[in-house]
């Protein structure tokens, strides 16, 4: 199971961000504190163990049958109330 992790920023995080943006910076600057950030983000992620893996992608495959069968259904409902109401 995937563990636990709190999405609270960390204090440093907070500080070099408030700093960050009191300072001007050109658009390599900004550019180089977004993809800082990204990276920081990225450590936070979690990947799924692979039993988690499959059984979220057995949920999704179930889930898109279900709405096709639903959709179809629909389409052949109003396909048949068309028919009857403008004939053939």
């Amino acid at each position: 199971m995937a563990r636990n992790v709190i999405d609270e920023p960390s204090e440093d995080v907070v500080a070099n961000a408030n700093q960050d943006r009191g300072a001007s910076r050109g658009p390599f600057g900004r550019l180089v504190l977004f993809l800082r950030q990204v990276i920081n983000e990225l450590k936070k992620v979690v990947t799924p163990t692979r039993k988690e893996l499959f059984s979220y992608t057995g949920v999704v495959l179930v889930f898109v049958v279900i709405m096709m069968a639903v959709v179809y259904g629909l389409d052949l409902l109003f396909a048949l109330g068309v028919n009857t109401v403008f004939g053939k």
